[in-house]
């Protein structure tokens, strides 16, 4: 056994560094305590069901620079073949798509404590994306009837005690209709977030905002 070992570590087979299962059970550690309080405690329970149900199971004994693109494609065939197995269908798009999204948060822990110096290819080969959604909107007329409605409300509200609520949600769905931000992007805005500025190309005074979703920092300026 230590022979096959010497000649593995010699021809460059056997490699060294932290296992996966240091690097999830590390994540999982600073996710219960960094989230306490901002993230749910399902959005906890998911983490660690996916973690440990699946993703250790699978990767746990590999060293972190073993796991390339070709052993998380193995990856998603194995989850593939045990959900026919034991339920005679694919797993859902979704629960694939949120496995891989732990995956890559439990690689970027060891990336932030230098454990690996980069992140594996993450991404499905073979097929473009399973999933087309579209965005529903409002067609002019029933936005028309949405703030005709929401105005309404506000000058008459049920309750003379609702009026400040009811004008609140008319402004809302006038900040919303007018930005285009997604509803979590404007409850997330502060006052810092906003500039009030004078449009080069219509001359018009419009807001320039600092929108802090969930890919980063993006702007918008409104209509």
């Amino acid at each position: 056994m230590v022979f096959a070992t010497t000649g593995k570590l010699r021809d460059g087979e056997l490699k060294s560094g932290k296992l996966f299962r240091e690097a999830a059970k590390l994540y999982l550690r600073e996710i219960d305590i960094m989230t306490h309080g901002q993230r749910s405690a399902t959005y906890a329970r998911g983490q660690h069901a996916r973690t440990n149900g699946h993703l250790v199971p699978f990767l746990g004994s590999m060293v972190l620079p073993e796991i390339t693109a070709g052993k998380i494609n193995e990856y998603r065939i194995h989850r593939l073949e045990e959900c026919k197995v034991q339920r005679g269908k694919a797993p859902a798009h979704n629960t694939m798509h949120q496995e891989i999204v732990t995956l890559r948060q439990i690689f970027k822990t060891p990336l932030r404590h230098g454990w690996i110096d980069h992140l594996p290819d993450l991404s499905a080969p073979y097929r473009a994306s399973a999933k087309i959604s579209h965005r529903a909107w409002f067609s002019p007329e029933e936005y028309k009837q949405l703030y005709e409605a929401a105005r309404k409300r506000a000058h008459d509200p049920k309750q003379p005690r609702f009026r400040w609520e009811a004008e609140q949600l008319h402004d809302y769905v006038l900040f919303c209709a007018n930005t285009g931000l997604r509803p979590d992007e404007t409850m997330r805005l502060a006052f810092r977030d906003v500039t009030v500025i004078e449009d080069e190309g219509s001359g018009q005074t419009i807001l320039e905002i600092e929108v802090r979703g969930k890919r980063g920092v993006g702007y918008c300026k409104s209509t």
